[in-house]
């Protein structure tokens, strides 16, 4: 390895550690420096429903589902990045709004305004879908700024209980994204209630346990909480409670009903307000043909719809994989080579960072690599 070339790998491993530990925080990554790595081991080739390993079993599912159908008509997904940022979510929406659509369909994704190509722009619009349900879409539908298609707090997410949601069929777009990202090994959305995913997948409502914090709404939470205990509520309390429980047909709270109203009103609160979104979810789920396999492997679900621990990356190690690779997920194998060149660039299909050979200092390496970083979301390393 030349001078050069020793100078930047040094410099890559003090960013990554600067980083809080960005590339040796997942462990089956393989930063190398040569063009073409060591084949891995054939996998056995096994029936999805018997393979002891949910991720094997996955792959498995989705690579002879997408076999099945790789002859048929191309799904073509179009985004123009000279458009606003609501206009692009909206392109997205258009995609997924389409009925009688194959999802298995090959995906031939294109960017306008961009030169790339192949499957790097499919992983960037998976990404993005999959970005837009976790953290919601610039689209006004409701005179809001963010339009948030899940909320509350993490691994307590419910579905938003926005009329103008449910009639426009977005939870069933989110259905249909969410299982098309997944049978392309793409991005999920992390953090749902325990209780939100019981009854998605069949589970009865009557037997989920709801936590208190499955509650989104603060003033319908802290109502409720007022029944916990054997404290004796004020007039003004009373009214709070009485006031919400008849808006929901139950009745007022009384020295005999108060376990049992506390258990109806979160109930409700939680499960009740969101029961036609979470049918919209099962039918999109349903529509994209990954319904079978979550049904059969229920080991696969914590994957699927992981924790938010389990599924938070550093924030820089985030954007640097995006750059990298297209979207967030880490490969088996990653590609470095140290080019002649004024500006890091990446080939994300190909799953390669090109870091240029004249840096000596770090701050100049990192701010560079930031402005990199920050192109992520209107193409291709375009600085």
């Amino acid at each position: 390895m030349s001078d050069s070339e020793k100078s930047i790998s040094e410099l890559l491993r003090e960013a990554a550690n600067r980083l809080d530990g960005m590339v040796t925080r997942q462990p089956p990554a393989n930063v190398r420096a040569a063009e073409v790595g060591t084949p891995s081991p054939t996998t056995p080739v096994q029936d999805w429903k018997s393979e002891p390993d949910v991720d094997k079993a996955a792959k498995l599912y989705k690579s002879k589902f997408l076999s099945q159908n790789e002859n048929k008509k191309a799904l073509l997904l179009r985004m123009d990045l000279r458009d606003s940022a609501e206009d692009q979510e909206r392109s997205l929406i258009s995609f997924y709004k389409a009925q009688k659509t194959e999802w298995a369909s090959p995906l031939n994704c294109k960017l306008e305004g961009d030169a790339a190509v192949w499957e790097g722009v499919n992983r960037f619009f998976l990404s993005k879908s999959m970005t837009l349900l976790q953290f919601g879409f610039h689209i006004n539908f409701g005179n809001t700024d963010i339009t948030r298609m899940f909320e509350g707090e993490p691994d307590h997410l419910t579905p938003s209980t926005a009329q103008f949601l449910l009639e426009s069929d977005m939870f069933l777009v989110a259905g249909r994204m969410m299982g098309h990202s997944f049978l392309h090994s793409g991005p999920c959305i992390s953090g749902l209630s325990p209780a939100i995913t019981h009854v998605l997948f069949g589970g009865s409502p009557e037997t989920t346990t709801i936590q208190i914090e499955d509650c989104p709404d603060i003033d319908i939470r802290t109502t409720i909480l007022l029944l916990e205990g054997n404290a004796e509520l004020t007039k003004q309390e009373e009214k709070a409670v009485f006031d919400i429980a008849l808006s929901w047909d139950l009745p007022g709270v009384t020295k005999t009903n108060r376990k049992w109203l506390h258990e109806r009103l979160l109930f409700h609160a939680v499960i009740s307000r969101t029961s036609r979104q979470v049918k919209q979810l099962r039918k999109g789920l349903k529509e994209t043909m990954v319904w079978p396999f979550l049904k059969e492997r229920a080991d696969i679900i914590p994957t699927f719809l992981p924790r938010t621990s389990e599924a938070a990356l550093n924030f820089h190690l985030k954007a640097l994989l995006q750059f990298w690779t297209g979207w967030e997920l880490l490969p088996s194998e990653l590609t470095l080579k140290v080019v002649s060149s004024d500006f890091p660039k990446s080939a994300t299909c190909f799953e390669t960072l090109r870091l240029p050979a004249h840096y000596h200092d770090y701050e100049a390496f990192v701010t560079d690599i930031q402005a990199c970083l920050n192109s992520i979301d209107t193409g291709f390393g375009l600085v």
